[in-house]
């Protein structure tokens, strides 16, 4: 199959990379020229683990190509993918959705044989209904069919994520559209991956459930880790407990300092949006919102506690800046918040990421960046661990509370243990892990 995948983000990147890997022909076109070029030499824009080999392999043996000319990218295509940003529109939450639309205007123009036009990029309800009525406007005699085909990919894990799906989504109930689908995916369908058709509006609003759904996770057992603190229960044995039960599932049941990326955020507020417009309140999901954006900031609040009240003058070591690692995404990364918190209370931070760092600098400007974990924590008044990165995981904790100004480790993710950072001679203070209360007991009368 001919595909044309109309975006070079994260999504259209990856998207097409595999798609590339299945044995079709595909075009990437972007309208940055500098990327294109980038990419063209096999210099990748975002970091995701094993992306760069994939490309260049699908270059070399003449499956994937990059172009700015989208008028020849779509021109002999059977299927041509809108894989364009859709952030959270300033002012009000709603999903913006003008690249789309652009998107979608230029493609209809470039037409030139029967296509399926697919919306990749994730889109409210009703979006569909827009992309057609678009193309009709512009191309009134193209054959051409409107499907969608929401995308599951875990930064990460998002190659793994395409070659072996949870599911697959397909909104179409147009036989023409739903055969071109399922040629475009027979090589997951050898391997059973169960694919999903639904109608349109189905598949667009199955995106924003389903990550609606993990954020609630999240945000449940980040309030619950809270209680455990309170109440002298370890929230990681809470987690096991439930997760165990196969109703619930042990993923992403791990406390931390709140959801972050590109995906969680945006998407629970255009979720919101959708359920504002249509009068259908969605209570649960407005609550993850609030209560995620308020941890966020309440990590700061936890590490000044830690060091007795007071940063003012003190120097905090942060290792991990990322929303997660294996991705260099800042976007609404919880140790933004974070380090706001600590310099607004007069701490200076220095920090460390093993990828990240590069997009953190315009962020936190006001922060020193350190070559690497080691350096970023010598003669710091306190250690902050924010993201979970193996090389985080794998500290020597003994050199850790040798080259600390004070023994304080902050563990907002909860990889090493009380015990091993105590016998290393650190003061430990994870998520979730309280100590049994004093309780007072009366005399029996």
């Amino acid at each position: 199959m001919r595909i044309t995948m109309v975006g070079t983000g994260y999504v259209g990147l990856v998207s097409g990379a595999c798609f590339s890997d299945f044995g079709h022909s595909v075009v990437c076109v972007d309208r940055d020229a500098a990327k294109i070029a980038a990419l063209e030499q096999g210099i990748m824009p975002i970091y995701e683990p094993g992306l760069a080999e994939l490309v260049g392999g699908n270059v070399r043996g003449g499956r994937l190509s990059f172009t700015t000319d989208l008028a020849a990218g779509v021109a002999d295509a059977d299927a041509v993918f809108i894989a364009v940003g859709t952030p959270s529109r300033r002012g009000d939450g709603h999903a913006d959705l003008s690249h789309v639309f652009a998107a979608t205007r230029e493609i209809a123009a470039a037409l030139r044989k029967p296509a399926v036009i697919v919306t990749k990029s994730t889109v409210p309800v009703g979006t569909g209904d827009e992309v057609e009525r678009i193309i009709r406007e512009v191309a009134p005699n193209a054959a051409a069919w409107v499907v969608s085909n929401p995308e599951f990919l875990r930064e990460g894990a998002a190659i793994a994520d395409f070659k072996r799906p949870d599911r697959i989504v397909i909104g179409s109930e147009d036989e023409a559209a739903i055969m071109i689908m399922r040629e475009i995916y027979r090589p997951l369908c050898l391997n059973q991956a169960p694919i999903l058709f639904t109608s349109r509006r189905t598949a667009e609003l199955t995106k924003y459930a389903a990550n609606a759904f993990l954020a609630t996770k999240i945000t449940f057992i980040n309030e619950l880790s809270d209680l455990c603190e309170m109440v002298g229960a370890q929230v990681q044995d809470v987690s096991r407990g439930i997760g165990l039960d196969n109703r619930i599932g042990s993923k992403f049941l791990h406390a931390g300092p709140g959801y972050g990326g590109s995906c969680f955020p945006k998407d629970t507020l255009a979720l919101l949006k959708t359920a504002e417009d249509y009068e259908s309140p969605l209570r649960i999901v407005e609550a993850v919102v609030q209560v995620n954006d308020a941890r966020k900031r309440a990590m700061g609040r936890k590490v000044i506690r830690a060091m007795g009240g007071d940063v003012r003058g003190r120097t905090i070591a942060v290792l991990g800046l990322t929303f997660k690692p294996n991705t260099d995404d800042m976007r609404d990364a919880p140790s933004l918040a974070l380090i706001q918190a600590l310099e607004d209370a007069g701490a200076t931070v220095r920090a460390y990421d093993p990828e990240g760092m590069g997009q953190a600098r315009p962020l936190l400007r006001s922060v020193e960046f350190a070559d690497d974990a080691y350096a970023a924590v010598e003669g710091a008044d306190a250690l902050v661990i924010v993201t979970e990165w193996d090389e985080v995981r794998a500290l020597d904790l003994k050199r850790v509370a040798s080259i600390l100004a004070e023994p304080i480790l902050v563990d907002l993710r909860n990889i090493y243990t009380p015990d091993e950072a105590t016998r290393a001679g650190l003061q430990y203070h994870g998520i979730g892990r309280g100590v049994v209360p004093h309780v007072e007991r009366r005399a029996a009368a």
